[in-house]
């Protein structure tokens, strides 16, 4: 089939995508929905109208690899690492205990261990490009619950390349010896890609492609953002790894780069094109004849995947001592099936581990449990709040200057709520008064380990609750410092200190500029607009600049 006919497809998947996904938006729906039912519809396996539609695959497969480069453009290393712990640990604890969880019960079903090992790694993986694209649609990356599901997601995308891996040597049959040559050549490969690309990224290319070219033509960023994308995942696929993960890496790596913020800006319109031809063409995969027939099988199947994914991810985030509401809130993010899931379903298909049945059941759950994440990601943090209220956990730290008790009686001192760097520039600033108290309240464990570096009576507790204002005597409270970056979370935090502090003076961080009305409403003495302080601060940066260039006598005009 020619390349035009493979074009007037895309076109009308891609049409298709648009109008659908423009009617769930005016429902108020994810348009991730409309994506995806738009694939379902024009599929092989319901209308057929895409003739062509294996070209179309292949096309979309490019695509989620250039999509995975322009996630991992958002994600250097460094951030990555300060994600946390929760990403190395919790992420491989959620990728082993879910995949060996699901190994177990499919050899109880009667499965061979081969089918279950791979079944396991397929049901262990979640959806790096829905959960994202979601997350930040909602302005809850920067949340409690959004970074940690950021940190397992990431994991999990590193995971691939095992998890590849052990489906390759699964379906070969390979003995011990085999086995382990071939561990090892996947990771002298792996250290070698990744070198290669560090090197070319940051310090070949700089060489020669100086800044000034970049500025001077700015097509050049976005030529080299695609031919490195490409190239990546071409790579990758050459060495047996996953082309996604390839540009996911490189991604990453020239977020390092002085390239990045630009690439990030000239690429957002290639992004969109990108989503909605992925989950267009996850939705041509399923089969709703096969799913109708089947019903029972898929509706048990998306429950026990949805409330054991759940369960799983909910366990091991209390692991680390974050409190059970944003637990439940990470564990309900991630409860789907992922899209590197059909990755390694594909691979087993292949290698014969499983069959065409069990390949219809897992694509068929990948596409309801992407129809369900929407609804799951919305839920989230209000359940979260619901489960916090009930909760009882609030955890005094050592007390703070002085050797003054923490539970001790307080009046005139002031609460700062959120310890992260806004946090404790409040707190460097007001320590200089000795006379003022000052007490902390945190979220998260290791975040409360700051504000004892700077020996602050602290608090680990969820600040939505009014029992843990109360132990911080917000009541007494000259002023109160909310510094959190969820808006949500923020305006909660908000209204409980104004019920139960109405003298209290009020000051609250807002993110973005279109949640500081919220925050006003919701009883807040004064918002400090990041964005409205950024724009001011270049405003001025600027305007000085300008005078510093002025003659003398224009100067003093």
């Amino acid at each position: 089939m020619d390349i035009w006919t493979a074009l007037l497809d895309i076109l009308i998947l891609l049409l298709a995508a648009m109008a659908l996904g423009g009617i769930f938006d005016r429902l108020k729906q994810s348009p991730l929905l409309g994506y995806l039912l738009a694939g379902t519809l024009l599929g092989p396996n319901a209308l057929n109208l895409l003739p062509s539609h294996e070209a179309v695959a292949s096309i979309a497969e490019l695509g989620v690899a250039l999509l995975l480069f322009t996630i991992g453009l958002e994600f250097s290393w460094r951030k990555l690492r300060s994600v946390g712990p929760i990403a190395l640990g919790g992420g491989t604890l959620q990728v082993v205990l879910t995949g060996a969880i699901t190994t177990v019960l499919c050899i109880t079903l009667g499965l061979n261990a081969s089918a279950s090992l791979a079944i396991g790694a397929a049901v262990a993986l979640s959806s790096t490009a829905a959960v994202i694209r979601l997350l930040s649609g909602r302005a809850e990356l920067d949340s409690m619950h959004g970074r940690d599901a950021l940190g397992i997601l990431l994991l999990q995308d590193i995971a691939v390349v095992p998890i590849m891996l052990m489906v390759a040597i699964l379906s070969g049959g390979s003995g011990p010896s085999q086995v382990g040559w071939a561990i090892g050549r996947a990771i002298g490969l792996g250290i070698l890609l990744v070198v290669a690309l560090y090197l070319l990224l940051n310090f070949i290319l700089p060489h020669l492609l100086n800044a000034r070219t970049a500025a001077r033509d700015r097509d050049i960023p976005i030529l080299l953002a695609i031919a490195t994308a490409i190239g990546a995942a071409w790579v990758s696929h050459a060495l047996g790894f996953s082309p996604v993960l390839g540009a996911f890496l490189a991604g990453m790596l020239l977020a390092e780069s002085p390239y990045a913020t630009q690439i990030r800006a000239d690429i957002v319109p290639l992004r969109t094109l990108f989503v909605t031809l992925f989950f267009s063409s996850i939705g041509m995969l399923a089969n709703p004849a096969w799913a109708a027939e089947n019903w029972y099988l898929l509706l048990g199947v998306v429950a026990a995947v949805v409330v054991g994914k759940t369960a799983i991810t909910t366990g091991i985030v209390r692991l680390f001592r974050y409190p059970l509401g944003q637990a439940l809130a990470t564990g309900l993010v991630l409860a789907q099936v992922g899209e590197f899931s059909l990755v390694v379903a594909s691979l087993a298909q292949q290698g014969q581990l499983i069959g065409p049945q069990m390949f219809n059941l897992i694509v068929a759950a990948l596409v309801v449990t992407l129809f369900v994440t929407p609804y799951l990601v919305a839920a989230a943090p209000r359940l979260a709040l619901v489960v916090g209220r009930r909760s009882t956990t609030c955890e005094t730290v050592s007390g703070g200057r002085g050797g003054q008790n923490v539970s001790e009686v307080l009046s005139g001192h002031i609460v700062i709520i959120g310890f992260g760097p806004a946090g404790q520039r409040v707190a460097e600033a007001v320590m200089g008064d000795p006379e003022l108290k000052i007490v902390v309240v945190e979220m998260t464990p290791g975040t409360a380990d700051a504000a004892l570096a700077y020996e602050l009576d602290t608090y680990i507790g969820d600040a939505t609750r009014e029992e843990v204002l109360e132990r911080a005597h917000v009541d007494t409270a000259v002023a109160v410092v909310v510094t959190l970056p969820d808006p949500t979370t923020a305006r909660l935090v908000v209204q409980r200190v104004r019920a139960l502090a109405p003298k209290a003076f009020i000051v609250v961080r807002a993110r973005y500029h279109v949640h500081r009305w919220q925050l006003d409403v919701a009883g807040a003495h004064a918002v400090v607009d990041e964005e409205d302080q950024v724009g001011a601060s270049i405003a001025a940066d600027v305007l000085a600049h300008i005078e510093s260039l002025a003659p003398d006598g224009d100067a003093a005009a």
